[in-house]
């Protein structure tokens, strides 16, 4: 499967939270955030989710089937947790690459995953958009709370594609839609209280801001998965976690 570097969305506006901003602004806006949050990413992660995110991880670990010996994209991998699950898997004849666009963040997770003695996965500062790997060299790509952040997902999704071998497993791990109408406006009122924890534990109360707005504007289930079938993913399905607060899509790439 090629990619056609014209069909990127350029020149069109997106969303940055509740912005409208041009394609190349978000994708700089995007990396400053989290270029702030850096240090405190995984401590602040821990606070908004009671450490349930750290359980997630290990569920999408669960259902990717990888084996030793095979070959895993943590796309958006950030601080590592999803690369330091995955390696012991994948074993001293596997390989997993952590790839963020963020070199603050991959800063971070290098740093954890050589004192965890992981030193074998290997990084890459890409985006997601244009992944520089040649066809089929996945056997496993996942994604955790990375996807909303992107400047063009169906791109992404067609890039995943792309690099996964026939039969090649993505994974989704991210915020989405609470199914019963009183969790979600109780998780919004939650959410409210970020951006001032941010500021007390990060000292960044804007970049929290972000975080609300853009899993508000996330799509729903239903239409992620709609997504990952329009970018050749057969098998789609997903698996909502407390109560759709979370989920985790999966799909097969044919």
């Amino acid at each position: 499967m090629s990619r056609d570097p014209q069909d990127t969305g350029a020149g069109n506006a997106v969303d940055f939270g509740y912005r409208k901003v041009a394609p190349e602004e978000k994708t700089a806006l995007v990396r400053g955030v989290f270029e702030r949050v850096a240090r405190r990413y995984d401590a602040m992660n821990d606070l908004m989710s009671f450490g349930t995110h750290r359980l997630f991880k290990r569920m999408t670990l669960d259902m990717s089937g990888v084996r030793p010996g095979q070959r895993v994209l943590d796309l958006a991998g950030g601080t590592g947790d999803l690369s330091a699950l995955f390696a012991p898997v994948v074993g001293p004849e596997g390989q997993v690459v952590l790839a963020d666009i963020n070199p603050h963040m991959m800063a971070v997770g290098r740093d954890r995953l050589l004192d965890q003695g992981l030193a074998r996965v290997t990084l890459c500062q890409t985006s997601a958009e244009a992944l520089p790997f040649a066809d089929e060299s996945f056997h496993c790509a996942v994604i955790g709370f990375g996807l909303r952040n992107f400047t063009d997902k169906d791109a992404a999704l067609r890039e995943l594609c792309r690099v996964l071998r026939p039969g090649g497993v993505l994974l989704i791990l991210e915020f989405s839609k609470p199914e019963h109408p009183l969790l979600d406006a109780a998780y919004g009122a939650f959410q409210a209280l970020w951006p001032g924890m941010g500021k007390l534990v990060a000292g960044d109360a804007s970049s929290y801001s972000y975080l609300v707005e853009s899993i508000r504007l996330h799509p729903p289930q239903a239409v992620l998965k709609q997504m990952l079938e329009d970018a050749g993913f057969g098998a789609v399905e997903y698996h909502n976690l407390v109560g759709g607060i979370a989920a985790i899509h999966r799909g097969v790439r044919p």
